[in-house]
């Protein structure tokens, strides 16, 4: 049984190959050492980072709507 992903991870997992994919435009064009090691961590970086950063906002935004969406569920205060 495959499971769903969530939203902020299929976010993240968008934003991550967006920047696996500029970080490839980079190497091809020689921004990087030609070392295997240089490469490997340009990688993780560039698509490590750009998942991190894209998932911990859409995480926020989706909280941020159950809360509201919790709030006008609720009877005001009297």
């Amino acid at each position: 049984m495959r499971r769903r992903l969530s939203l902020p991870i299929r976010i993240g997992l968008g934003f991550g190959l967006l920047g696996l994919i500029l970080t490839v435009v980079g190497i091809v064009r020689g921004t990087v050492p030609p070392h295997p090691a240089s490469i490997a961590v340009a990688l993780l970086i560039g698509g490590g980072v750009w998942f991190v950063v894209s998932w911990a906002v859409a995480s926020a935004a989706v909280d941020v709507e159950h809360d509201l969406a919790a709030s006008a569920e609720e009877p005001p205060a009297s």
